[in-house]
């Protein structure tokens, strides 16, 4: 006892010392510690809220259309990648402008940003059409995808805004579309014959396509077709897959669906945003932006499949006669693809566009014909 007291009453060794000032330390390093994290569970809500911008973002489709449905899975994303520190609010077509004002609205300013296709910017420029509804060299959409990504078709279409029309845009291009058809009818189209003269909806290069096949074209945003066919305006029309055509209700007005065609054969997204404010936003939010489109494409793929074909699916328990596009309107279809590709190849910069699609598309189609094998065997042995 005597022996503990005396230890206890000495002066520490330096070891003690030591170890004592290593605790302090720790224990000064770990309260403050604890402190700001305590501080931090508080303010940063404060700091996250004060660090959102917000961006109002509209499409250029009806609300009921699952295209728009697609612009919300793309900003739904966009406001997940952010942490909070981005905020897209959507807006349906109308909203703010009409559908084929979207551009315009965002160049200005009156929106940060939209969703839409660029065969509605055909006017502006016949080659914003290539970069949306090219020329029908048979390829699919993800293969034009491919050629945006890694064929030199993103930077062309970036020419195109920054140098050519010095728009103050930047935008992503994305979201595989099907084969679109050939559309609705009064009666069943048999032969190009029966085209010929026919007040007939598209847009962009198609409508070139048409024209040189006899028919006569209106151009107008997707809301306005079903109308326009039921009060007689319209003979034939087309939009783009069955899910949009069932929800905007053309099979309320006709029975006569075709499918397959070449005016349309592979189709993408458009997502622009005002330029000025995209720059102003820190990198890692732009990175966001075009990382979420990639996500997003990929999921509007396989949501189209399982969408499209079930609403294809009830459009013929309703009475719609779904029928395929004969061969010979097809074959018409490319023939007037060669003189609409020969009289805009005059622009130097249409055939820029053209000469690169048609390079990576001879290629990676050549490759899908040699490398996968062929679905319809398969079909007819397991489904008859």
């Amino acid at each position: 006892m005597t022996e503990k007291t005396e230890i206890t009453s000495t002066t520490p060794t330096t070891e003690v010392k030591e170890a004592a000032s290593s605790r302090r330390q720790f224990l000064g390093v770990a309260g403050g510690a604890v402190a700001a994290t305590a501080a931090g569970a508080v303010a940063m809500p404060n700091v996250s809220r004060a660090q959102t911008t917000t961006l109002r973002f509209q499409s250029t489709w009806p609300s009921r259309d699952i295209f728009h449905e697609f612009a919300n899975d793309y900003v739904s994303k966009v406001n997940a990648l952010s942490g909070g520190r981005l905020k897209l609010e959507l807006l349906p077509a109308g909203a703010v402008v009409g559908a084929l004002q979207l551009q315009d609205a965002v160049i200005a300013g009156a929106l940060d940003g939209g969703h839409g296709v660029t065969a509605y910017w055909y006017g502006k420029n016949p080659a914003f059409s290539l970069f949306g509804t090219p020329p029908a060299w048979g390829w699919r959409a993800n293969q034009m995808l491919a050629w945006v990504k890694y064929g030199g078709g993103q930077a062309l279409y970036n020419e195109l805004l920054t140098d050519i029309m010095k728009l103050d845009l930047v935008g992503f291009l994305y979201g595989p579309m099907p084969t679109q058809p050939l559309g609705w009818f009064k009666k069943e189209i048999t032969s190009i014959d029966d085209m010929k003269g026919m007040k007939y909806r598209t847009v962009g290069l198609a409508a070139d396509v048409n024209r040189e096949l006899g028919v006569a074209v209106t151009i107008m945003g997707g809301g306005d077709i079903v109308p326009a066919l039921d009060r007689g305006l319209l003979d034939g029309a087309e939009f783009n897959n069955p899910s949009s055509d069932r929800a905007l209700g053309f099979q309320d007005v006709t029975k006569n669906y075709m499918l397959g065609s070449y005016h349309q054969s592979a189709e993408c997204f458009e997502i622009i945003f005002n330029k000025t404010k995209y720059n102003s936003l820190p990198a890692e939010l732009q990175q966001v932006l075009a990382v979420a489109s990639e996500a997003a494409s990929a999921d509007m793929s396989w949501k189209a499949m399982d969408r499209y074909s079930k609403d294809l699916e009830e459009l013929k328990k309703a009475g719609v006669k779904v029928t395929k596009t004969p061969d010979n309107v097809l074959q018409a279809q490319l023939g007037a693809w060669d003189k609409v590709i020969a009289a805009k190849s005059q622009d130097a910069f249409f055939k820029k566009v053209l000469d690169s699609q048609r390079e990576f598309a001879k290629r990676v189609i050549a490759f899908e014909q040699d490398f996968e094998v062929r679905q319809d065997l398969a079909y007819k042995h397991f489904f008859g």
